[in-house]
């Protein structure tokens, strides 16, 4: 697009005839996505702003900054051949520019949010298979990768920024993708980078203590998550949690059309006749227009939940019964959700990204339900994350697994020792022992395990990495396991 084009009614600024015909071949508002003929705007980011970061655009081929006005004389001087333009408010600017550069691309693909503490990851696995088993293209945008038409891409945050967002659905437009399950972080509708989207659908999955070093207390948090369903259209679904407090409030802040599913209160959709075993679970779901039951693999009530979140999400998109049990049996595992790691043993291994205290309650109690062999869990918690949840998880850790060994997550720029220490505080029984070293602790839990004992490895889930203050090394909680697996049983 010439850039005249582009910024007609939009910068008022008269642009030189030397650029007005400029071909823009993208936008960005990120030096590191700065491509030849690229359009740059300043923005403030999380820890610097963009104005810091020109030099490096112009360097990687932008032919067009877009900035403050105060800092345009400085900036033209020094770069004689790109046009430099100063706005009142860039960050404005950038959504309008975006607008007419993508064309809302979301009124093409029909893009449902996930958002709430847990069960994001595995309710965009879930609607993903109903969609596929219905023969309709799916994406994913989401916390273990991005699964865009045949390319997978690693996921550098749970949501991506606004700009990002934008080339995703347009890429999905173009190739005639119907749906995109995207899961929508508090960070990211704090911080306005799907302001841009038009959900046809958003999914609420509960609320929990989590992020409080981002958002000041749950009430914040909350008001973070709530933006997505106060921006939903008319014509648009809000599914709900009605067992969930928040859920409860959610359904009074929106002018979509609400579908509730839950278990325990009234609901749209629910479960009933529920049997589990550490196998997996049954039980029949009663729609506003029929039931079917239900068999999965997927283990534990908060599955259950993750299942009716789904199923009320197609149900709303128009998938029939027949298309929802299906695509909801054909999924056996969600990476790093709870998943089983298969070995020659006679007790079990599962890996499990809970990382939070209600999270890993949850995962604790679901095998409770269904097994009364011992638990043996290893976990740890992330450096320069929440602090508040340590102590909580050490005392959930305390009253739902019989032994605990506690160790490293991802300490960041913290001490590890420190951040065990913190976790230790919670726990209300020496029901638990130390290892730093978190290799060490895996192996350690394994040794312990006897016949059909439960071995929880929570925290990193599908993770392949740890990050420490001055390195990130490869690490995967599951190869770790294999490994041993391995050594031990046929050696």
């Amino acid at each position: 697009m010439k850039l005249k084009d582009l910024l007609e009614n939009i910068i008022e600024t008269d642009i030189s005839e030397n650029f007005a015909g400029k071909k823009i071949c993208a936008i960005a508002c990120d030096s590191r996505c700065v491509v030849q003929d690229s359009l740059f705007v300043t923005i403030p980011g999380t820890n610097a702003h963009g104005i810091h970061f020109i030099d490096e655009a112009i360097q990687k081929g932008a032919a067009v900054i877009v900035t403050e006005h105060e800092f345009v004389s400085q900036i033209s001087q020094k770069n004689k051949n790109v046009c430099v333009l100063g706005v009142k408010e860039p960050s404005k600017v950038l959504k309008e520019i975006l607008v007419r550069f993508y064309g809302h691309p979301s009124q093409k693909v029909q893009t449902i949010g996930v958002t709430g503490t847990n069960g994001k990851t595995t309710i965009t696995y879930l609607l993903e298979s109903i969609f596929t088993r219905a023969q309709e293209r799916c994406a994913v945008i989401g916390t273990v990768n991005y699964r865009i038409g045949k390319k997978i891409l690693p996921s550098k945050n749970t949501t991506p920024g606004l700009v990002e967002n934008q080339i995703y659905l347009s890429q999905l437009a173009e190739e005639g993708i119907k749906y995109c399950v995207m899961e929508v972080s508090s960070h990211a509708l704090n911080q306005g980078r799907v302001e841009l989207i038009d959900f046809s659908t958003a999914i609420f999955t509960n609320l929990t203590g989590d992020h409080l070093d981002y958002h000041r207390d749950m009430e914040q948090y909350f008001q973070a998550k709530s933006i997505l369903f106060k921006r939903l259209s008319a014509q648009a679904n809000a599914i709900i949690n009605t067992d969930d407090r928040y859920g409860q409030r959610l359904i009074e802040m929106t002018k979509a059309k609400v579908l509730t599913y839950g278990i325990n209160h009234p609901a749209d959709v629910r479960a009933v006749d529920i049997k589990m075993q550490l196998t997996g679970s049954q039980f029949t779901v009663i729609f506003p227009e029929g039931n079917c039951t239900i068999k999965t693999q997927l283990i534990g009530g908060h599955n259950i939940y993750n299942i009716l979140a789904c199923a009320a999400s197609a149900f709303a998109q128009g998938m029939n019964l027949d298309q929802i049990k299906n695509g909801v049996e054909v999924l056996t595992s969600v990476p790093g959700r709870l998943e089983k790691v298969e070995g020659p043993v006679d007790f079990h291994v599962y890996v499990d990204y809970a990382h939070t205290e209600d999270a890993l309650k949850n995962v604790l109690t679901s095998i409770k339900k269904v097994s009364s062999s011992k638990i043996i869990l290893v976990f740890g918690c992330g450096g320069n994350r929440d602090k508040t949840k340590r102590p909580q998880m050490g005392k959930a850790a305390g009253l739902f697994a019989d032994w605990s060994i506690v160790t490293s997550d991802n300490p960041r720029q913290e001490d590890p020792q420190t951040i065990i220490e913190e976790i230790s505080q919670g726990f209300i029984k020496e029901n638990y022992e130390i290892i730093a070293d978190r290799r060490e602790a895996i192996t350690k839990a394994l040794s312990l395990a006897q016949k059909n004992d439960v071995v929880l490895i929570a925290g990193k889930g599908h993770e392949n990495y740890q990050i420490f203050k001055d390195q990130t090394i490869h690490f995967d909680d599951t190869e770790i396991v294999r490994n041993y697996l391995v050594a031990h049983v046929y050696h």
